[in-house]
């Protein structure tokens, strides 16, 4: 909905000239004052010009018995999580209330630099909701990896101004900032005085006041109550978070009260259509908050108005004259079951989605791994003692366990009766061929192997399983398909899921990645796999700047020690 002249939007609101659009006989809830209040609300253009009293419209809505909240505010995603593209992201999560999603296009820009970045800044012009881009920092996230493209501060600048764009994504790698690294030095001098986001996991003490102290507002790798605690006390917005694989709702919860929720937001991070479709998004976070004992006003500032606070989009937040339209109309504050939603103006609608104008995608073909044998799955050296990624299931976080795994014939195998099972990771953007094998403990793999491409935060392919044989399989059919997941047993694929676009994103509807989703988890189970979401567990145990023990393409990394390991 384009914007309306300043004279109809002065008009309209004093009502002296029918309202565009008038929602009539719901209730609307005041984030100030905490009070349900009956009113009208009259839309101009894109903007609310009226509330808190009786209109005419040229289009009436009849809410009536309906609740009228403002649309809610995603503040930390990566959309190629999700699995589709911005359009079907778009049309998969705004009937749940979202209108504005906050997204770090990382993923895809290190497969493909900012290709991938200017393809995300023209989709957000497209899509219904509105979707804002923090600008990609850590591209690589460290020197431990191997990515498509590498992004420095020169690279960034250039799009600091773009009308879409907030800041800096989240700076994961923190032990950069601390010890003053000289491109992560670069990139933040670029940005003081412009939002930059944050990711520092477990950081406390004299370090975290170092970190905050260049210059970096929010932060959502909380994962217990007084990690997120000590993080307010020293101004940093806390950006809860509920994902398919990091569930920090829980543990964060009793930090939700109406005294901090001005500090507070909602993010998901990494959510994908299966649990969208059997959860929720947004509105998921909101409920089962509501239902954990958190006060309704402090949830709904969070979802809302704190997180338009957080990021400076001072025209949102609140059903207030002169605030963008973004509405939800749900059935009560404690279901949060969304029935209508508005942004800028514009229902959300079947029609609406149609009419918008779609672009090409982007990062074809970008699956460029050698070809691989059984045998390169082998895992030599003479020492007994062995270094295994622990799945701590729910977190991202993983424990650094030591098993005795004695090699046999001059391999150290997978040991099924200890859930001992054989990782990889194989550069896959066609730069230098690296391999690297380790091993892992939490899926209750007994046989087959499971693969996929999306492998955070540097997308090689990383596959785990019990078999040699099957794991060069996975390989082989992740390349065939371009990337995506892929679930094998005895030589033959029993389910996949095909992501074209930069092995991230699919080309079908999302609700066609929703039945894939299903059979991929059904064909894991069936292997034995005990985690609820293993693929994208699978994939941030990749991921060399979350504590404590992960595996690149580099090799096994100890993220304590910031080092790859010998």
């Amino acid at each position: 909905m384009p914007k309306a002249p300043l004279s109809a939007r002065i008009d309209q609101g004093r009502g002296i000239t029918p309202a565009d659009i008038v929602l009539k006989g719901g209730r609307v809830f005041d984030l100030i004052s905490g009070a349900l209040v009956a009113s009208d609300v009259a839309i101009c253009g894109d903007t609310i010009v009226g509330v808190f009293g009786a209109y005419a419209g040229r289009t009436e809505i009849d809410v009536t018995g309906k609740v009228l909240v403002p649309g809610f505010i995603d503040t930390h995603l990566h959309i190629e999580s999700s699995l589709v593209t911005p359009f079907e992201f778009d049309r998969c999560v705004s009937p749940h209330g979202v209108t504005t999603a906050i997204c770090d296009p990382h993923e895809i820009a290190n497969v493909c630099g900012l290709t991938g970045i200017n393809y995300f800044l023209e989709a957000s012009s497209r899509t219904l909701m509105d979707i804002r881009v923090n600008l990609s920092s850590c591209v690589p996230s460290t020197h431990m990896e191997t990515t498509g493209a590498r992004l420095e501060a020169a690279d960034l600048v250039p799009l600091m101004h773009h009308p879409r764009v907030i800041g800096l994504a989240e700076f994961m790698n923190y032990p950069g900032v601390l010890f003053k690294d000289p491109g992560c030095m670069a990139k933040l001098e670029a940005f003081q005085g412009r939002h930059i986001d944050g990711h520092a996991p477990l950081l406390k003490g004299n370090d975290l006041n170092g970190y905050i102290a260049a210059g970096i507002r929010t932060e959502h790798e909380a994962t217990s109550y007084d990690e997120g605690l000590e993080k307010l006390r020293k101004g940093m917005r806390v950006l809860i978070r509920e994902g398919s694989v990091s569930k920090d709702l829980h543990a964060l919860v009793g930090l939700l009260t109406e005294r901090h929720a001005p500090y507070l937001c909602f993010c998901t991070d990494d959510r994908n259509p299966l649990d969208i479709g059997e959860h929720g998004h947004l509105d998921y976070l909101i409920r089962t908050a509501i239902s954990l004992g958190a006060p309704p006003l402090a949830v709904y500032r969070a979802a809302s108005l704190s997180a338009a606070e957080a990021f400076g989009l001072k025209d949102r937040g609140l059903i207030a004259p002169g605030k963008r339209a973004d509405i939800a109309v749900i059935d009560s504050l404690e279901s949060c079951q969304v029935a209508r939603v508005f942004t800028a103006g514009v229902e959300i609608t079947d029609a609406a989605f149609a009419a918008r104008a779609e672009i090409a995608p982007v990062a074809r073909h970008s699956v460029k791994a050698p070809k691989i044998e059984p045998h390169h799955f082998r895992t030599g050296g003479n020492r007994v003692e062995t270094p295994v990624i622990g799945i701590l299931p729910g977190k991202i976080i993983t424990e650094h366990l030591t098993y005795q795994i004695a090699p046999e014939d001059g391999d150290k195998r997978p040991d099924i009766a200890r859930d001992l099972v054989k990782i990889a990771v194989i550069e896959r953007h066609g730069v230098n061929g690296n391999r690297a094998t380790g091993f892992v403990k939490g899926f209750g793999l007994r046989r087959g192997a499971i693969g996929s491409t999306v492998c955070h935060d540097h997308h090689n392919i990383a596959v785990v399983g019990a078999d040699y044989d099957d794991m060069a399989l996975a390989v082989q059919r992740l390349g065939e398909i371009e990337g995506g997941f892929v679930v094998v047993e005895n030589g033959r694929v029993l389910a996949e899921l095909a992501l074209p676009v930069a092995g991230l994103m699919s080309l079908k509807s999302f609700e066609e990645v929703r039945a894939d989703l299903v059979a991929l988890r059904a064909a894991a189970a069936s292997l034995g796999v005990t985690l609820e979401e293993p693929f994208l567990q699978l994939a941030f145990l990749c991921l060399p700047v979350i504590p404590h023990l992960k595996i690149t393409d580099h090799g096994m990394v100890d993220v304590d020690r910031f080092e790859v390991m010998p």
